[in-house]
This record gives structure tokens, sequence and C-alpha cells, in this order.
């Protein structure tokens, strides 16, 4: 590799579920730019069953074919155990801790009323109890150093809205608040935290359904954004030049880099009696239905092609 500095010389990043998609992509990047890699994958199905040691090692083969630094590591982040022995594998191989990727993730979609608990759980343990169990034990590290940062992947399911992903829309939506919340819990330690929609084929978005028309031109859109595109944004937030940007999330499709709003007031109305049923149903609702969000779906909202 190139003697010159790099843009992540130095640095050690933890990036789960980098034994394929985006993650591979983001950990194969990081590399390239200098920083050591923990390439977390269990090697699970897209579904969360299973294990196989195979992918993070594939990943790590790759990274040291081309000069970089790495290991593999097939710990679960939905475990805290599991997640403890993540960033250890980091302090252990490496001597510290500099940034997190949290990208680890299965899908188990089901239309809501016929959902069952098992899928609910699977998902919220891997996506949301994974971000904070893998974030919790890196944030010692952090604190003490008085620097570190996180990268989040949440996703438009749950910012914006689509059908049978109940469990995962809630764990994403979750995702967002916890990375806020870290970023103004952490901020006086230089610690900072964002998040990143992406749009991106890879082997989860293999698995929507491809039945109707709409639902193919949905698909072909998604095979032309390439997971090597949210990996840059993804580096980018993890580095130096990055420093001053933190609580923020970002959805990347394709080309495309957009900052997603975060919830505001957008209408208000009083009352100095207070109110009752009949005058919020006469005067409140008619006053601010002009502010209700539209019960669209992430494809009714993005639904131009990627540049």
């Amino acid at each position: 590799m190139n003697a010159q500095a790099r843009p992540m010389d130095g640095k050690v990043v933890v990036v789960t579920g980098a034994g394929n998609g985006i993650g591979r992509a983001t950990a194969l990047l990081l590399a390239g730019q200098g920083a050591s890699v923990v390439v977390n994958d269990l090697g699970a199905s897209g579904s969360g069953e299973g294990s196989d040691a195979g992918p993070a090692q594939k990943v790590v083969d790759e990274i040291t074919a081309a000069g970089g630094v790495a290991v593999a590591n097939t710990d679960s982040v939905a475990t805290p155990e599991g997640a403890n022995a993540i960033i250890q594998t980091a302090i252990t191989r490496f001597g510290r801790i500099d940034g997190v990727v949290n990208n680890a993730g299965i899908l188990r979609d089901r239309i809501f009323h016929k959902m069952n608990r098992e899928e609910w759980q699977a998902v919220i343990d891997v996506h949301l109890n994974g971000s904070y169990y893998v974030s919790r034990a890196a944030a010692p590290y952090f604190k003490d150093q008085e620097n570190g940062a996180y990268v989040h992947m949440t996703s438009t399911s749950g910012l914006v809205g689509n059908f049978g992903q109940a469990n995962y829309a809630a764990a994403k939506l979750g995702i967002a608040a916890l990375s806020k919340s870290i970023a103004l819990d952490m901020a006086r330690f230089h610690v900072r935290s964002n998040c990143i929609a992406p749009f991106a084929w890879s082997r989860l978005i293999g698995t929507l359904p491809s039945e109707t028309e709409a639902e193919k031109k949905r698909l072909e859109r998604m095979q032309s954004m390439k997971p090597e595109q949210v990996a840059q944004v993804a580096a980018f937030l993890l580095g130096n030049a990055a420093r001053d940007i933190s609580g923020q999330i970002f959805a990347v499709r394709g080309n495309e880099v957009m900052v997603m709003s975060q919830p505001r007031p957008v209408a208000s109305v009083h009352s100095g009696e207070g109110w009752d049923a009949q005058s919020l149903a006469d005067r409140a609702m008619p006053a601010l239905r002009r502010a209700f969000t539209p019960l669209e779906r992430s494809p009714e909202v993005f639904n131009w092609d990627p540049v």
C-alpha cells in the first residue's frame, strides 16, 4: 500500500456484519485507507440462522492480500458477551479502538397481524440490542481517550415506513434515537455518533418480493446502487474530516447523499379553555391536518431513479 499518509492511518475500527454487502465494502475501504479492521461476521443466513467463520475470514484474506491489516471475529452482536468479545478483539490485537460501524442485520419480514414473537425478538436483538451492546462495549475506551466515532445503519423502513417490516422498522428507528442519545451523552468526551440509511444491493435486499412490475422495478433500482457508495460515507464519518459532525442521519442512494429530517413541531394549536373530544374534533384536528404526515412507504417517497 501507498506509504503516503492516509485518512485512517493509525485508527482501529470494528465493522459488524462485515462478511458481505455494505459491511464488507466498508471494511475493505477502511483498510485501504490505513485502518486496522476487526471484521466481525457471525456467518449466519439472512434470517439469522446458523454460523460460518468463512465470510469474515474471506474479507480478512482480501484485506491482507492488498497489504492491509485485519482480523476476523465471529461473535454475535446480539448478546452483551458477544459484543464485549468483539471490542476486546480490537483491544487485544491492536491495542485500541477508534471507530465502530454497527452494520450487522437480519430480516424476518411478515405482515404485522401474522408476525410472531420470535420473529419480532430476533430482529430487535440483532439490530437494536446489537447496536447498543457493541456501542456500550466501546464507550469506556472512547471516553477514556476522549475520542471515537460511531456509525450506525438505520433504514428508511423505520424513518419513513414499509410493508411487512414492523420488527425491522421499529429496530431501525430505535437505532436513530440511540445514535442521537449517544451523540448527546458523549459529546463532552469528543465522541461522535451518526446514522446512515443506506440504499444498496445486498443479500438481504435480495430476499424482498419481486412478483409485481412495481416490485421488479424497485429491485432493478436497488441493484444499480452499490455498497461501495455507502462505504465512502461511512468511512468519511469515522475520519478526522468529520470531527464536527454528530447526531445526524444521512441517506445514501447511489451517488446521492441526503441529510434526513428529525422530528420537530410543524404545527400547533392552543385553547385557553383546554381541549375535549368535541373541540379536538371540531377545531384542533382540522387546523392540524394540513401538517399530517402521509401514510407512505419508503418506495413512494424515494420514487425517482438513483443518480
